[in-house]
Parts: C-alpha cells; structure tokens; sequence
C-alpha cells in the first residue's frame, strides 16, 4: 500500500484518490488544485490526535475570513479521518486537511474537502538535545495572518530550497521584528521571560499548548516581538509545531543565540508539553 494517499471526504465516506508517482510527501499532492485552506497535524497512537477541534476551528476561521459561506461537515469528517488513519499501515502519518475553492474536479470529485497522508517521523532526539539552526526569509509575509491559505505553502519552497542548511526560516515585519517560522512559531527566552509575538501571526495550535504550559509552570510570558538585532541579547530560543513539540533554536541567521546550547526554560517547556 502506498504511504502517501489522498482521499476525498463524501458525504458516504472517504474516497481513495490516485496519487502522482513522483509524491514523495503530502504537500505534493496538490499542485494543480485549486487552493484554498488547510491545516496540518499528526497521529498519535495511530488514529488519535491532539487538539483535532482547535484544527477545525481554524479552518473554520480561514474560510470566514476569505468570506466564504461553505461549512464542514464536522461529522462525516471526523468519521473519514478515522477510518483512512486506521487503515494506514504505517505506525503514525503526518495528516493534511484542505478545503478547496473549488471542487476537485481534476480528480473527478465534486468534493472541496481532502485529507492528505503520508509517512510521520518524529524529529530525532539529537535535534532537541542539540537546536538547530534557522535562516530569514527578509521577503516572505502572510498577507492575511489568521488565514491558513494553501498558497502560502508554495509561496514558501523557495526559501526552504534555498537555504537547505537551515532548518526553517523566520518572517520578519517590516521593523525588523521577528514573527514566526514559515512552518512554526517562533519563541524567545530573556531573563527567564518568555517573548513572543502577540498579534500579526499565524496562532499555531502548539503555541497555545507552549503558553498554556508556561502559565502552568509560572513562566512569565511577553506577548511581544524580538527585532532580529537583539537576538544577541536573548538567552534561548524556540520554534514550535504541531508535529514537532518545541525545537530548541541555537543559531539565527550568522548570530549564536545564549550560550549555543540549548537552555533551562526551554527544555522544562518541552517536558511539559510532552506531559
């Protein structure tokens, strides 16, 4: 059976879709679709997931904002979603939901509403022992931040392509603030506060989890932003992602962030998320 699949979500359940011979992953899967709006996430367990409501919500929140009056059916959703993760044969997959502009015609189907699959990996202890190091994508915004639109998926393989030794690439406002990773948000540590920006971004699901169990663990949070000119100044930083918890930043752009390692509040956040 092939590992990456991609399904229709019908209103008598989900129906398989071909797949291009050269997709790789599940973000290969709709090149030539219309675009529309999405939300990813992982399997836990299999067929569980974390927070699935708060995902819905956003695609919810997505389509209101672009104006448009289509609603999921929550339901036959939740029930596709169950079966094509419980049929998967791999332990766990990385799970792609989109509602398109438009029904997916190309692939004979009146549906607007795909579920993508393809093989999840956790990340390898070693980069959350170690951090990783993120680049600048200086040109790349969200036009609209709380749309989760499709096109900005393609709007950002550039800056991935071109930076192959980052590991992600952080958005900046036109001050020079640092807004979030183009997968990711983005997290900063400064005499034991914890900073991140309050508004003008994508509010990922693992972002409310991080502040959630910052308040839990009597972490002050800053709700604001960290310019790329003080990242000097900052003790320890952070990305965050549903399928990926809190990655530990070392290094932005040519600046080493603390100490080069990663640091206390971090590592107590990301035991506690993981709790």
């Amino acid at each position: 059976m092939n590992s990456v699949q991609l399904f229709a979500v019908t209103e008598s359940g989900s129906l398989s879709l071909p797949i291009p011979d050269l997709a790789e992953h599940v973000n290969d899967l709709y090149d030539h679709l219309p675009v529309g709006v999405y939300t990813a996430l992982c399997t836990f367990e299999h067929n569980k997931f974390l927070h699935l409501t708060e995902h819905l919500d956003r695609l919810d929140l997505s389509m209101n904002l672009l104006g448009w009056n289509y609603r999921l059916d929550r339901l036959t959703l939740r029930h596709c979603l169950h079966q094509v993760c419980t049929n998967y044969p791999l332990p766990d997959a990385r799970v792609r939901l989109d509602v398109l502009a438009k029904p997916a015609d190309l692939l004979d189907t009146a549906s607007r509403v795909l579920i993508g699959l393809s093989p999840f990996e956790p990340l390898p202890k070693s980069l959350y022992m170690a951090g990783v190091r993120v680049g600048i994508a200086p040109k790349l915004i969200r036009k609209q931040p709380q749309d989760k639109q499709a096109q900005f998926v393609f709007e950002r393989r550039k800056y991935i392509e071109e930076n192959p030794v980052d590991y992600e690439c952080l958005m900046l406002d036109g001050e020079g603030h640092i807004l979030e990773g183009t997968t990711s948000n983005f997290f900063g540590v400064q005499g034991g506060e914890l900073w991140t920006v309050g508004h003008g971004v994508l509010e990922g699901i693992a972002r409310r989890i991080v502040l959630d169990v910052a308040e839990d663990l009597s972490i002050p949070v800053r709700l604001e932003p960290i310019g790329l000119d003080e990242v000097g100044e900052l003790d320890e930083a952070a990305l965050s992602s549903s399928s990926r918890a809190i990655v530990p930043i070392i290094q932005i752009g040519d600046q080493i962030v603390g100490s080069g390692r990663p640091g206390p509040i971090i590592g107590e956040l990301l035991r506690a998320y993981n709790a």
